[in-house]
């Protein structure tokens, strides 16, 4: 049975490789000041950062640089960005990268005007903002997140050795995103697999979860399919404009709220991934291949009908002379020779996670209960010694 639920998604999208051109049809919308986002400097290498400064002066704005935003954006990052914008009045956040930079400027957005401790606020109390936002634009050169077209924002705490994902309101959403897949063409290639199996996974999140047999599961096995689709032949080409549009355009219909409704939702495989990442500072994509394939098998049991379907729908697993638990083990043997295929992580060791952090990750991990378990820290633990 399809749930109640409520459904709206405001941020504009322009796709193409055309679309940056709209920035002048946006920029006019917001004041003067434009706090410029962008992480490591690969956009200057590339040319983006040139094309957008230009528009940006052309339209008359005051350029404020913000760069250095890293893979897992960090409280003092965050906290620099909160000067930042309050220092220059800024108007209009503009991220220009992938959902590291997407999420870190709604994280500035909702934190500017916030006279209390954001980390303590929204990632510890979880609470939602009480003062003006901040709008935010995105420019995409990497497409995994799904964060140009949703309200989430993870930050890391170090310190803590916490890495916390806030999903905020509506009114978070960035205003508009540009799409263009051209941009994303001069990723490195370890880059671009793990924003594919990122994809994948928020897909996997929403659909083994909640009742079977409603149009949002149709919806992501059709997602599902493309991405495995395009993904093999990105891998091979990645300059092949079809697929690496491909994914893009799935990416975001991966993450934009629209296959969740009706869904209780997972999250598991995230939450734990993401322990794993505050611990290893490892590419969040690829924390999530490396936890996906133990996690999966221990909770298949509690959700057998769904991952017999997965197996058919997805893989084309035929069921003839199988068992039901057959059919979903040899669905989850063809997702684990997909991923190898493509070149993801398959264990949090390669990504630097040792035995004596186990009990630290576990602790680090925040459990939800809207997948088919809900897991005890013990479950956790074993799971991640599986993973290694």
């Amino acid at each position: 049975m399809l749930g109640n639920f409520s459904y709206k998604n405001a941020t504009k999208l322009y796709f193409g490789d055309d679309s940056l051109k709209y920035l002048n049809d946006e920029l006019p919308k917001y004041g003067k000041n434009v706090q410029l986002i962008y992480g490591g400097g690969s956009i200057k290498k590339n040319g983006i950062y040139d094309e957008i400064v230009k528009i940006l002066k052309d339209n008359g704005k005051n350029i404020i640089e913000d760069a250095g935003v890293m893979p897992n954006p960090t409280i003092e990052k965050l906290r620099d960005g909160i000067k930042i914008a309050r220092d220059n009045k800024t108007d209009l956040l503009l991220a220009v990268g992938g959902g590291s930079c997407c999420d870190y400027a709604k994280a500035v957005s909702v934190s500017v005007n916030c006279d209390e401790d954001p980390w303590d606020k929204y990632y510890i109390r979880f609470e939602e903002p009480t003062c003006d936002i901040l709008p935010v634009g995105c420019i995409l050169t990497m497409a995994g997140t799904g964060s140009e077209m949703n309200a989430g924002a993870v930050i890391t705490n170090h310190e803590q050795k916490l890495k916390i994902g806030h999903v905020f309101g509506e009114e978070v959403m960035p205003r508009f995103s540009i799409l263009n897949p051209r941009f994303t063409f001069s990723l490195p290639k370890r880059q671009m697999v793990a924003g594919i199996y990122d994809i994948f996974n928020h897909i996997c999140e929403q659909y083994f979860s909640g009742e079977d047999d409603n149009t949002s599961d149709y919806i992501a096995e059709a997602l599902m399919k493309s991405l495995i689709h395009s993904s093999l032949i990105a891998v091979e080409d990645p300059e092949n404009y079809e697929a690496r549009s491909n994914i893009m355009w799935t990416a975001t219909w991966a993450l934009n709220t629209l296959i969740s409704r009706g869904k209780s939702t997972d999250w598991m495989v995230h939450m734990i991934g993401q322990a794993v990442g505050a611990y290893t500072d490892a590419t969040h994509g690829m924390t999530l291949s490396a936890v996906s394939l133990p996690y999966y098998r221990y909770v298949m049991p509690y959700g057998l009908k769904k991952f017999k379907r997965f197996a058919e729908e997805v893989w084309n697993i035929s069921s003839n002379g199988l068992s039901d638990e057959q059919v979903a083990n040899e669905g989850l043997k063809a997702m684990e020779n997909w991923m190898k295929k493509i070149g993801v992580a398959m264990n949090i060791s390669e990504l630097g996670a040792t035995e004596d952090m186990i009990d630290g990750i576990t602790e680090g991990t925040l459990i939800l209960e809207g997948g088919y378990k809900v897991l005890t820290k013990d479950e956790i633990r074993q799971i991640l010694k599986k993973s290694l």
